[in-house]
């Protein structure tokens, strides 16, 4: 009995002393916390995910490159007066309508042109992008991590999909931990804390506090009429509150010399061309919707209109090559998916939409080239599956056996069609 006394009077020991080692100074606060994940780790993590994690959000808003420029120079002078300005901040704006902003570990920030739209004034997006450099300055990520770890050895906790993406069921390997971290839930100690300091930036950096107050009124009328595309988006991960709003007012109220800029004129004419082009995105969200529902006609009509307001959107021409291919139109499904990779040829889900199609039509080496291209940013257990299909036409058994034992190992109904033809391989072959 004394002896196992012992042993576990040693292991508190030993774990006290992890503990002790693994704390450190929060360059926010200012306050000691636990850091079990070393912040080089996370920074490597953060440029790895980034890529993926925006394009399994919408992919980049490319058609107005001048927004993204304006979002970035207000991000980066808020970074410039933040307590890590030396991270390698980067701001983007996602071509998704749900409104919502996120920052991965190491400063990489996007914000949505859904809910650029819902603001009004550049102090507002100030007041978002600033709340968004504290959660990356202060590692509330990595927090989140360790808290993961404590509780469940891993990330499962963290796991949330993402019903906005046709593909989210189907990733493979680490590519969908940017887009956990971005969903996953922030504490209300975290969301108060960077609430408080994003204030102290804005005010730095010459904008007017009090549009964080705002904001917050906004956001929690929205959370009260429990509109699905708030909840889903930005209030999944940012919940608001009262109590956010009591304490917003209480810290702006502690300031003294306040600046009044707010940029209302500037931010109206920047956002002047996406909110042109909203009617657009509109008729794209319903043609999808009536898609979904069967009616191909109707949603063929409303994407050519979308098309016909924004014809430079890939995001467009993709929806359409998805409606002429449901409706037995394959060549000119395959037209359609050609206008949206040559406008957006980064983005993997239109390269992969295109190979399952060429693939149906036989066209092996298009199909292989654009399968192999989309997993190269975002891995795929479908196009893991049907290269390890091509590869068993084109009699390389042994790069069909590795592809099918990749596709198998991320389970689901893919996995197990995986299964079945890696063992009918391995049969023929043994």
């Amino acid at each position: 009995m004394e002896s196992l006394s012992r042993s576990w009077r040693w292991l508190i020991a030993v774990f006290g002393l992890a503990l002790l080692q693994g704390c450190t100074v929060n360059p926010v606060t200012g306050e000691r916390q636990l850091s079990l994940i070393p912040e080089s780790q996370t920074r490597e993590m953060g440029v790895q995910q980034y890529e993926p994690t925006i394009q399994m959000q919408g992919g980049q808003y490319y058609t107005d490159p001048e927004l993204t420029v304006y979002v970035n120079n207000i991000g980066q002078k808020l970074a410039a007066v933040s307590d890590r300005p030396d991270l390698p901040y980067e701001f983007v704006v996602l071509n998704s309508g749900v409104p919502n902003a996120w920052a991965l570990p190491g400063g990489k920030i996007a914000i949505n042109r859904g809910l650029l739209t819902e603001m009004e004034n550049e102090a507002q997006l100030a007041a978002v992008l600033a709340h968004e450099i504290v959660h990356a300055a202060a590692r509330h990520s990595a927090q989140r991590m360790q808290q993961g770890m404590i509780i469940n050895a891993g990330m499962a906790g963290l796991g949330m999909a993402l019903s906005d993406n046709d593909y989210a069921g189907l990733i493979m390997g680490g590519a969908a931990l940017g887009s956990q971290l971005t969903m996953a839930q922030y504490s209300q100690d975290h969301e108060l804390e960077s609430d408080r300091h994003g204030i102290r930036y804005m005010a730095k950096a010459g904008y007017d506090p009090r549009a964080a107050v705002e904001l917050q009124k906004i956001f929690l009328r929205l959370s009260e009429n429990r509109e699905s595309s708030w909840i889903n988006g930005l209030f999944a991960s940012h919940p608001p509150s009262q109590a956010r709003v009591d304490a917003n007012r209480e810290t702006v109220q502690s300031m003294k010399d306040l600046p009044d800029f707010k940029g209302t004129e500037r931010f109206n004419k920047r956002l002047a061309y996406l909110r042109d082009r909203k009617p657009a995105y509109r008729k794209a969200k319903q043609a999808r919707e009536k898609a979904e529902d069967g009616h191909l006609d109707q949603a063929m009509t409303l994407v050519n209109e979308a098309i016909a307001i924004e014809s430079e959107e890939a995001a467009f021409h993709a929806l359409k090559g998805q409606i002429l291919s449901n409706q037995k139109q394959p060549e000119a499904a395959l037209s359609a998916f050609d206008r949206a990779v040559n406008l957006y040829p980064q983005m993997f889900s239109y390269r992969l939409e295109r190979g399952l199609l060429h693939l149906e039509q036989d066209h092996l080496e298009l199909a292989r080239e654009d399968l192999a291209t989309a997993n190269e940013t975002v891995p795929t257990s479908i196009a893991t599956l049907r290269l390890g299909d091509i590869a068993r036409q084109q009699g390389d058994t042994k790069q069909a056996i590795a592809y099918y034992q990749r596709a198998a190992e991320a389970g689901g109904e893919v996995g197990q069609e995986a299964l079945r033809k890696l063992q009918n391989l391995t049969k023929a072959g043994s």
